[in-house]
């Protein structure tokens, strides 16, 4: 049984649609699939009615969250996506995004980049007039503006944008969001029936990473996992994750976060033992698996 539990669509910054993502999910041999959209469930709906049969459709989303000024991600999974205190966080932080990445743009602009947002916007897959938010949910991010410099020739990679000179934390043309607390994260997954895992937790080459004892300061209140097996994770740091783990009864994952042409990684890259992914159904009482009836 393959099971990937950290997948993008077009619906945040991947590039395949959800209906894609999960028929090229089943094509890659895949028998369960999560699709995790940053701050969004707007790819839920599509993903499910496309959904080949043999394969299941674990519903989730990865939610922007910030901790004494470090930027983290939370896998939330299997939530109920009406509960109504959780949809306000995600859409508050939703909400954000487009006036970031407007901001992105024009100090981009200030350094001298032709980019425009309408450019961006095209990318993203959203109207060039949308204003405070993006229609339908859609999330927009830095992966977009990224992609512009890759077309304008400004950076030749998607990941090249990601430094000091560019768009990363602190860069030149870099622009705080609004983030949950993590704890705060828990909680509201908690309460709308879900589980939350720490998504790529010690991928310090993405930039500072919070303390390993932040781990045991969120396991304590009420973390369920970590994302282990993860391209940005070299084997001593899986290691150190799996201590960790077994440290402070926190389940173990493994995921590809495949963004679809957006990045290198590719479906079913890394995978979650399946005795692991019968324990996050489990713990789960907000919403079940979608299992494929064709579709």
């Amino acid at each position: 049984m393959r099971i990937d539990l950290h997948t993008h669509s077009t619906a945040s910054d991947g590039t395949d649609t959800p209906a894609e993502l999960v028929r090229n999910a089943a094509a890659a041999g895949l028998d369960v699939v999560a699709l995790t959209d940053h701050d969004t469930v707007a790819g839920h709906a599509a993903a499910a009615a496309a959904l080949p049969a043999g394969l299941t459709l674990v519903t989730g989303a990865e939610l922007s969250c910030r901790l004494n000024g470090v930027s983290l991600h939370l896998l939330a999974y299997l939530f109920d996506p009406d509960e109504p205190e959780f949809a306000a966080a995600r859409e508050l932080v939703r909400d954000d995004r487009v006036p970031r990445a407007r901001a992105m743009v024009g100090k981009l602009r200030e350094l001298g980049v032709p980019v425009t947002w309408e450019h961006v916007a095209r990318i993203a897959g959203v109207p060039a007039g949308a204003g405070q938010s993006a229609p339908g949910g859609v999330a927009v991010g830095r992966p977009h503006v990224a992609a512009a410099l890759v077309e304008l020739g400004v950076v030749d990679s998607v990941s090249d944008a990601f430094t000091e000179d560019w768009l990363a934390n602190g860069g030149r043309a870099h622009v705080e969001k609004h983030e949950l607390n993590p704890f705060d994260a828990i909680r509201l997954v908690k309460a709308a029936g879900g589980v939350t895992v720490f998504a790529h937790p010690l991928a310090e080459k993405r930039g500072v990473c919070v303390p390993e004892s932040a781990i045991a300061e969120m396991a304590a209140a009420g973390l369920d996992g970590v994302e282990v097996d993860h391209m940005d994770h070299d084997p001593a740091t899986r290691a150190r994750l799996r201590g960790l783990a077994a440290e402070h009864g926190l389940l173990t994952t493994g995921s590809s976060d495949y963004h679809g042409s957006r990045k290198s990684c590719r479906l079913g890259e890394y995978t979650t033992d399946p005795e692991i992914y019968g324990e996050i159904v489990r713990r789960a009482t907000g919403a079940f698996p979608v299992p494929g009836a064709g579709g």
